[in-house]
This record gives structure tokens, C-alpha cells and sequence, in this order.
């Protein structure tokens, strides 16, 4: 699982500059995707240690290739509708519900060696919808002026991916230990997943009024929003986790930690990296919040939890939030975003 972490930081890198400098990043989509498939099959081929490290290292090198891509090219079919992302980015929130409930029953009738299969079998799906994308619609690249570096020396730039690291990073307690705490604080598991589940549906009502609030409200606005509310979920259950109707609301507010958050990132990554840098600019949105950030959160939450505590844990988390909160409120311009 740590390999596939650390090549989320690498991986979308290398063919984010591959897809900008090609121009063809449908078709490296396509490429990435189906290799992905080929690197997991070698699952069923063994079962040793060093053979599964090896197998997931190829696998997430072309998997986590993909998932940026898949937001350029979103973004860049949008034109001037980019407001719409979250009406389409919905749609993997309800995947992941469908999932989840469909994989249910299999698992408890078959064990967990239905996983795997289950997998190979919705990475193929993937392959197929990449290659029905069509490429007269994905909006050519255009090459303007000006290097990668003189874009991430802006300021707002860096402010913007600094703050997509902390934010994530907050994160990693929730999704370390989130399950672990909530059972030793006397909730059983079933409803532990459905708490998970109501966090998705949450997001999915966000995304579904993105295309209304972005332009009402603005980007810095509803970034400073979701910050905000990220902070007041991780003190909500750091503090009062012995109540099931915080803890629900609590879990309501993922509709702000990440759908609000992850829609309004999306948008500012996409106006901050134009052109030929667009595919770049994703990739270091998803390395450096979702893997840096995400690898950075779970191994600080780690050593937290086993040397100060549970609730300790989770008011680090709140912190690193409440810094995020600080720099974009006195970082960002409005009339920038």
C-alpha cells in the first residue's frame, strides 16, 4: 500500500510532461490505462511478498498516470463550462457507493479472494470507456509562453499547492484511523460503514450545486469555506466522539473537506496551469496533495496516535487545517481566481 502511495508522487509527474510536451493525452490515457490492467493481472501469478510489491509498484505507476489526465482532459472538453466538473466528478462518488454495496454480499458469500477479480474486471471497464472518448472533442493544447518553472514561482501558486498539501495531510488520521476509532469508542461496525457511506453522498450533494456556487461565490470563498469547516470536523471529533449525532454531522461536513475542497481545487490548478502546462499542473495537484500530502498525514497521524492519543491526533489534524485556512485567507487574491 506505501508503494502505491509513493509512486502517486512520481508517477503523475512523469506523464504529466510526457502529456503536455505530446499534445496526445487522450491517447495516453488510453496507453496508461490499459497498462494498468496488464500490470494487475500478474496478481493471479503469484503470491509471493516481493512479487506483489513489484506488481503494485508497475500497476500504480500507469494507474495513478491516468487519474490526472482524466481531470485535464475533463477540463479541457469543459471550454468555458469548467463550473460543471462536479456534476461529472459525482459520478465516482457513486461508483464508489456502487461498489461498496455490490461487493458487499459477494465478500461475505466468497471471502476476500473476490476482490482481486473484482478489480481486474472494473479496470476493464476503464480501458474500454478511455478508448470511447472521443479525440475531436478533447480541446487542443496550446502552446503558450513562458516554462513550467516561471508558473510555479507565482505566489498564488504556491500558496494554492501548499495548502492542498496541508489539507490533505490533514486527512490522514480520518483515513488511518477513522474505523479504529470510532470501534474503540463503542460504535459497531455497521454502522461505522454507514457513516463512511453518508461522507460520499454528502459530496455527491455538493458536486451536484458546484456549477451554481462557484460562480456566486467564487473560488477563494468557497475555498476558505471548506477550509474552515475541515477544521471545525477534526476538533468535532477529536472532541465529542461519544456522540453519534456530532459524529453524524461531522461526517456531513465531508461535503466540504473534500467535495467543496477537490471541485475548487480542480478549478484553480486548471486556471493556474494553461496550455501545454495543463496536464502537469493536475499531476502536481495529485502529487502533492493526494500523494506527499496523504503519505505526510498518515505516517504523522502513526506516531501520534500510538505517542499521544486518539484526541491529540485528530487536534494536530485540526491545526494543520487551521494553517491551511490562514494562508489562503492571507495569500490569495480574489480578483486572481
Amino acid at each position: 500500500m506505501a508503494v502505491i502511495m509513493a509512486t502517486k508522487i512520481v508517477a503523475p509527474n512523469i506523464w504529466g510532461w510526457i502529456a503536455d510536451h505530446t499534445g496526445r493525452r487522450v491517447d495516453i490515457i488510453r496507453l496508461t490505462t490499459l497498462l494498468a490492467l496488464i500490470a494487475f493481472a500478474a496478481v493471479f501469478l503469484g503470491q509471493g511478498y516481493w512479487w506483489m510489491v513489484a506488481v503494485m509498484c508497475l500497476f500504480s505507476f500507469f494507474w495513478n498516470a491516468a487519474l490526472p489526465q482524466f481531470e485535464a482532459t475533463t477540463m479541457s472538453m469543459l471550454g468555458d463550462q469548467t463550473r460543471h466538473y462536479g456534476r461529472i466528478r459525482l459520478w465516482g462518488s457513486v461508483g464508489f457507493i456502487v461498489a461498496v454495496v455490490a461487493l458487499g454480499p459477494v465478500l461475505d458469500a466468497v471471502g476476500s479472494s473476490a476482490i482481486p477479480v473484482a478489480i481486474l474486471l472494473l479496470l476493464m471497464g476503464l480501458v474500454v470507456s478511455a478508448w470511447l472518448v472521443p479525440l475531436e472533442n478533447a480541446a487542443p493544447v496550446v502552446h503558450v509562453a513562458g516554462s513550467l518553472w516561471q508558473v510555479l514561482r507565482r505566489s498564488q501558486v504556491m500558496i494554492i499547492l501548499l495548502v492542498c498539501f496541508l489539507l490533505q495531510a490533514s486527512h490522514g488520521p480520518y483515513y488511518t484511523f477513522y474505523t479504529i476509532y470510532m470501534e474503540e469508542n463503542g460504535y459497531s461496525r455497521g454502522l461505522i460503514g454507514q457513516l463512511w457511506a453518508l461522507g460520499v453522498v454528502a459530496e455527491i450533494g455538493v458536486f451536484l450545486v458546484m456549477h451554481r456556487l462557484l460562480p456566486r461565490y467564487g473560488a477563494k470563498t468557497l475555498l476558505l469555506l471548506s477550509l474552515g469547516l475541515t477544521t471545525l470536523r477534526w476538533l468535532l471529533v477529536a472532541w465529542y466522539v461519544s456522540s453519534p449525532v456530532v459524529m453524524v454531522f461531522a461526517q456531513l461536513l465531508h461535503a466540504a473537506s473534500f467535495g467543496i475542497y477537490h471541485a475548487v481545487a480542480i478549478h484553480l490548478i486548471h486556471k493556474m496551469f494553461t496550455g501545454r502546462h495543463q496536464g502537469r499542473g493536475q499531476a502536481l495537484y495529485s502529487s502533492l496533495s493526494f500523494g506527499a500530502g496523504g503519505a505526510v498525514g498518515s505516517l504523522m497521524s502513526g506516531y501520534l496516535w500510538s505517542g499521544v492519543g486518539a484526541t491529540a491526533t485528530f487536534q494536530v489534524a485540526a491545526l494543520l487545517s487551521a494553517v491551511a485556512f490562514l494562508l489562503a485567507w492571507r495569500g490569495l487574491r480574489s480578483e486572481t481566481l
